[in-house]
């Protein structure tokens, strides 16, 4: 059964009925609000936007997650003053965590109507970063068991690195202290490194596509060895290498990957599924240059010993010819003089024509002997020379072999040399990038108010493009084209 309505009261005309002043209003709403919520509370919610103003003050807006994709649910306004803000960022970055849309915090503050403007806005007082913390360890966990899981986790451990890597796939935002570390160590071990550079954000919200695109497109290059590089920062600056992406491009290259970024804590998952880590851009650096100059000096080792080796045998093979020759000289004058001896002995008993007989073979035989010492002496001789000849050829060989790897290594020192940007630079052209580090090819895509870098021989230059314009091409009547 449906109640009936009351009784209306009797009308009143409106000019009698009582009204509030907006002061009167606000204060009751704010008295209303104080009694319903006196003091702090704490609020959990789901950013959706974020933002620091010019002063430093934070100013978030909060959802429920459950309705984070409606636009029409209720948002909350959380405002953090610059103080307080400086003090939450700092422990942000001590825990490595980056604040942005999509991350649910828990807050607390309190509840303040701002009558100016009949806003209702949360003042924050403290964020929760325990809680963040305990989300971000859980989602690192998660990552590392389902890379485990996948036999990920340690496969490009397994990708053997070459004995010398010249070829080298860069990571990394040019300019930066890290990018300019890692590079001055491979300049100052003299050698021919080959270095490919893919210019990378490495912190921000586009960080993690940028640097996982970056290393499977190196990976596809005949790259020997591809380079993560990152300067120092804090914890919230270095989550970009924590995040699947990153962890998954390096995991699945098809050749090592080494990361060389500045921690200032415990190692990041990309660190972890590295085919090797080093705590700095420069140690990296280093350690590539190292391992070239040591191959470099083994093998000029290696032509010292066969150097050395050559020249031990080619002596005593001369000592063991010397010796033959003697023997051999030697034996020959024995047997001739005993056969003489035993001739001489035999004459005696003989008559007149026999002795004379016995006479001319005697000389006979001696004339063959002389013959046969002299021509055993002229082939030990030119063994002797033959050896010599063989000696040096093998003594000057390793010294020729090196002199011509010298100079093919010269040659494409020079090859590498002319296709250096940096001489084009010197030659007057110039390279001009846009605000994400790619080549301005053409005017197209380019609007008022970009921003440039051009690169000169000496320096860069940043710019403003102020208007766009096409080039008209006339022919020769002077009707544009």
């Amino acid at each position: 059964m449906v109640p009936s309505p009351p009784p209306r009261s009797p009308a009143v005309p409106s000019g009698d009925k009582p009204s509030l002043s907006i002061s009167d209003l606000y204060g009751r709403v704010d008295r209303a609000l104080r009694d319903a919520l006196p003091g702090e509370v704490w609020v959990s919610g789901e950013v959706r936007s974020f933002n620091v103003s010019s002063r430093g003050h934070c100013y978030l807006d909060l959802v429920d997650p459950s309705g984070a994709q409606d636009m029409a649910a209720p948002v909350l306004k959380v405002v953090c003053w610059s103080g307080r803000w400086a003090r939450v960022r700092a422990m942000l970055d001590q825990v490595g965590i980056v604040l942005e849309a999509g991350l649910v915090v828990r807050v607390r503050g309190e509840v303040q109507l701002y009558k100016p403007r009949g806003d209702i806005s949360f003042i924050l007082s403290e964020l929760d970063t325990d809680a963040l913390l305990g989300k971000v360890a859980a989602e690192r966990a998660r990552l590392v068991k389902a890379l485990v899981d996948e036999d990920l986790f340690d496969a490009n451990r397994r990708r053997p690195v070459p004995t010398v890597a010249l070829r080298i796939g860069l990571v990394a935002s040019p300019g930066t202290e890290g990018y300019r570390d890692f590079l001055g160590r491979l300049e100052a071990s003299g050698l021919a490194f080959d270095v490919r550079v893919v210019p990378t954000q490495v912190q921000g919200r586009e960080a993690p596509t940028s640097v996982a695109a970056a290393v499977t497109s190196l990976a596809a290059t005949d790259c020997d060895i591809v380079v993560v590089v990152r300067g120092g920062g804090s914890k919230g600056d270095l989550a970009t290498f924590d995040t699947e992406p990153v962890a998954r491009a390096i995991a699945t290259s098809s050749v090592p990957v080494w990361t060389g970024i500045g921690h200032t804590g415990d190692q990041s998952v990309a660190d972890e599924v590295a085919n090797r880590s080093f705590i700095t851009p420069t140690e990296c650096g280093d350690e590539l240059a190292r391992r070239a100059t040591r191959y470099w000096e083994d093998a000029l080792d290696a032509g010292r010993r066969v150097s050395r080796l050559a020249s031990d045998v080619a002596t005593g093979a001369t000592e063991h010819l010397s010796r033959a020759r003697l023997r051999l000289a030697t034996g020959s004058r024995m047997q001739l003089d005993l056969h003489a001896a035993r001739v001489a002995t035999r004459s005696g008993a003989l008559h007149g024509g026999a002795q004379r007989q016995l006479d001319a073979h005697r000389r006979d035989l001696a004339d063959r002997a002389t013959g046969l010492a002299r021509s055993a002496s002229a082939t030990v001789d030119l063994a002797g020379s033959t050896m010599v000849r063989r000696t040096t050829i093998l003594l000057t060989l390793p010294e020729r072999v090196v002199d011509a790897e010298d100079r093919q290594l010269g040659s494409w020192r020079r090859l590498l040399s002319a296709y250096d940007y940096r001489r084009q630079l010197e030659r007057g052209y110039s390279v001009t990038r846009g605000a994400d580090g790619t080549v301005v090819r053409s005017v197209t895509g380019l609007e008022p108010g970009t921003e440039l870098t051009t690169r000169v021989s000496d320096g860069e230059v940043r710019s403003v493009v102020a208007a766009v314009g096409e080039i008209a091409v006339h022919d020769q009547g002077g009707t544009p084209r």
